[in-house]
């Protein structure tokens, strides 16, 4: 019974859902689009979700890039992964415009409990294994995220389902920033004047002004020995994100003990097709299914 309410089209299972948008239809559009999973502020927070054929093994939430200040949720570079049996949402988060952090961490947050919710029967996925996945800044929020599973101030109360705990499984991090108190010092010229800027609108200036903001928001302050298996691609000719962020967060992990991989790709910049090829898209599968199964 189960399997086949998985297996039934977004126009047949979005109708569980109060308040539900049309599905997409068109080739290339998600199996379901434009889903309200909170309002925050002025603000409704979207979400399209894009599904395998078959039963999903899992759920990827997306966080997509943007200098934390523009970007698209539409902007899917993991969708490729429903070929290997993940569904994908990918998910609104307010721009560093509109908010200041943590706002964007608390965003995700409500998404991730929103959709551990409405799983099974009524959006067609498991509850479990949930990935938090990103790229460039939606990479750094991912981490983030996935790093700080119950924090205090990185929670939130956005949303209507602050029973539903937003734990996740594991994390893809793909060229994201983690340590804002040591990333202009690593920066191109190139990189400086794409961060300074973004980590003005992000924090309400930077970094060294405020400190203990800076680190409420790297990812590498926040590591423990309960946090899930990690995995970072990061290109070696990155001139915008250093790759000494992906370095320093993969020390952390192993400072813990904890399941951590890198794997650095060679001649890659910031973001590309070399990011998402199938072979990429096979070892992102296959460290999942090696860590969350």
């Amino acid at each position: 019974m189960l399997k086949a309410l998985l297996l039934l089209s977004a126009a047949t299972v979005m109708p569980l859902l109060p308040g539900a948008p049309q599905s997409g239809s068109e080739e290339g559009s998600a199996d379901v689009q434009d889903l309200q999973f909170a309002v925050a502020g002025d603000t409704p927070l979207m979400l399209d979700l894009y599904r395998p054929q078959g039963e999903p093994v899992g759920l990827i939430v997306w966080v997509h890039g943007g200098a934390w200040r523009a970007g698209s949720r539409r902007a899917v570079d993991l969708r490729g992964m429903t070929g290997h049996g993940w569904a994908v949402a990918s998910v609104d988060y307010r721009l560093s415009p509109v908010a200041r952090f943590p706002a964007q961490v608390h965003d995700i947050k409500a998404a991730i409990r929103y959709l551990r919710a409405n799983a099974a029967a009524a959006l067609g996925y498991p509850a479990a294994p949930f990935v938090i996945a990103g790229s460039s800044a939606g990479g750094h929020l991912a981490a983030l995220v996935g790093v700080t599973n119950g924090h205090p101030q990185l929670e939130g109360d956005v949303g209507d389902h602050l029973d539903v705990h937003s734990h996740v499984q594991a994390i893809v991090d793909l060229y994201g920033a983690s340590n804002l108190t040591t990333i202009l010092d690593q920066s191109t010229p190139h990189g400086l004047s794409v961060r300074r800027p973004a980590l003005e609108l992000l924090l309400g200036g930077q970094p060294d002004a405020m400190p203990a903001l800076a680190q409420l928001a790297s990812p590498v302050h926040h590591v423990d020995a309960s946090d899930p298996p990690l995995l970072l691609l990061h290109g070696d000719q990155d001139n915008q994100m250093p790759i000494n962020q992906a370095h320093e967060l993969e020390g952390a992990y192993r400072r813990e003990g904890l399941r951590v991989r890198f794997d650095v790709v060679h001649g890659g910049g910031h973001g590309g097709p070399a990011f998402t090829t199938e072979g990429r898209l096979e070892e992102i599968a296959a460290f999942l299914d090696a860590t969350t199964r």
